[in-house]
């Protein structure tokens, strides 16, 4: 298998966005406050949690706090990958409100409209 960066297998952009997110696992782990890195149509990239638990594949319902906590973006996701500092997560569910603030807040800070029609069509077919 030939390995490529991640910038060349990479589908959706990510947005460098500082903000705060809530992790629950299903099996019970709650992280609050934690640091977000960086974000797009289909996953997040998080600060690693102070006794962070988790591991690869593992499920989160991830609360991004938008506003002071006025506007919650909501998904379901697992863990893609772990690394010294940070965690990745892979998007596998959000309800409609969310996917809109989350579409509107790349929109924001893409500033191409084309590359977000591209994303959000590599986002449908996926």
């Amino acid at each position: 298998m030939t390995n490529f960066p991640s910038t060349e297998r990479r589908r959706f952009s990510r947005i460098p966005f500082p903000a705060t997110a809530h992790l629950k696992a299903y099996k019970g782990d709650l992280h609050l406050n934690c640091a977000v890195i960086d974000i797009s149509l289909k996953g997040i990239l998080i600060s690693l949690p102070i006794d962070w638990q988790g591991e690869m594949h593992d499920k989160y319902k991830i609360d991004l706090l938008l506003e002071n906590a006025q506007l919650v973006i909501n998904m379901y996701a697992s863990v893609a990958h772990i690394d010294n500092d940070s965690v990745g997560f892979l998007c596998e569910h959000i309800d409609l409100d969310s996917i809109s603030h989350l579409k509107r807040l790349v929109e924001l800070n893409l500033g191409d409209e084309e590359l977000l029609h591209r994303e959000l069509s590599a986002l449908i077919s996926s």
